[in-house]
């Protein structure tokens, strides 16, 4: 039998060689390689044989068999390609039209928010998502006790080491040091640390806070801080600044509400509202039919907040401001649900 098989498969690499076409290929593979295949049968004949003949046979036949898909295999791709190489292509068909992707309409306006703060001299600056208690609240005029936290609630880490090597949890009755960043306030710490004075910067990034989720709040969303210190700062620079920011971003002259309000890090705090851009002043549920958007808070930066940037507030002053740039970004195209910017859903995405 062993002679019979290496006969048979010298046969049919013989005739695997004089095959052109696909037709003939797959008749060859069914005469020896099919259910009711000639090397099949022979193949089947081993189970009648002895035990010392078949571990000798069945060795040569595993092998044969193995040996011969791989001929098979090459035959088909020779063939193959000899076919497609004949084929016709006609080169004046348009092409397959090739999806291109683009960037997420928060990115598309943190762009040009960046562009148009560089213009005025301003500094891009990034900042950790993961910060410390001090630097996210601390030292920013938010004690421990202070219930300007509350209005924070965020995401507190535990068993991660920051980059003072303390680990979440250490700090009083367990609580942990590090936090989701509920701003991105820190960096002007940072900022005036590492600068000093006069100063102008810009802070783009994602922030997360523990928020019941609706048509205009998110858990995460994206966040624009601005600072600029320097001698004689005032309310009349802040005014200006945004004036020019908002109206540029808008692509139309904003109508701008300053209320009263209250910051921690600045003194005095200002809430500025803009004319809701999607009902034009009736209300709807973005402005929570109120027919204006609080848009950001403002102020001029508290003398607390200058000292912990190492900044003398007897010689400078400054404003600082923070918004969202995802409600920045419903004005500016008419988004009525804030959820939809982290939904993934492309049919929202590709109108972009």
């Amino acid at each position: 039998m062993k002679e019979k098989i290496e006969q048979l498969k010298q046969e049919i690499i013989d005739n695997l060689n004089k095959v052109k076409d696909l037709d003939a290929f797959r008749e060859l593979e069914i005469k020896y390689l099919g259910r009711k295949g000639e090397l099949t049968k022979i193949l089947k004949g081993i189970a009648s044989l002895s035990v010392e003949e078949k571990k000798v046979l069945g060795k040569l036949a595993n092998e044969v068999k193995l040996d011969l898909r791989e001929k098979f295999k090459e035959a088909r791709e020779i063939i193959e390609g000899s076919v497609k190489g004949k084929e016709f292509i006609d080169v004046t068909l348009p092409g397959e039209k090739i999806k291109k992707g683009h960037l997420h309409p928060i990115t598309q306006v943190q762009n040009e928010l960046e562009d148009l703060f560089t213009s005025m001299g301003f500094m891009v600056l990034d900042g950790p998502e993961l910060e410390s208690d001090y630097y996210n609240f601390e030292a920013l005029n938010i004690p421990e006790y202070h219930p300007a936290r509350d209005t924070q609630d965020t995401f507190y880490i535990k068993d991660i080491e920051d980059s003072r090597g303390r680990r979440g949890g250490e700090g009083e009755e367990g609580k942990s040091d590090l936090v989701m960043r509920t701003h991105t306030s820190p960096v002007q710490i940072r900022a005036m640390r590492k600068y000093g004075a006069p100063l102008r910067l810009i802070v783009p990034g994602r922030v997360f806070r523990s928020e019941d989720l609706d048509a205009n709040h998110e858990h995460t969303f994206h966040q624009l801080e601005g600072l600029m210190v320097g001698e004689d700062i005032s309310i009349s620079n802040l005014t200006a600044v945004l004036k020019e920011m908002l109206s540029g971003i808008l692509k139309q002259e904003v109508e701008l509400r300053i209320r009263p309000g209250y910051f921690p890090f600045v003194e005095p705090g200002f809430e500025i509202d803009v004319k809701c851009a999607i009902c034009n002043g009736p209300g709807c549920p973005s402005c929570k039919h109120g027919g204006w958007l609080e848009m950001l808070g403002a102020g001029l930066v508290h003398p607390n907040v200058l000292r912990a940037g190492g900044i003398d507030p007897e010689k400078y002053s400054g404003f600082a401001f923070g918004m969202g740039i995802s409600r920045l970004a419903m004005m500016k195209y008419g988004i009525d649900d804030i959820r939809l910017f982290n939904s993934g859903d492309l049919r929202f995405l590709e109108q972009f």
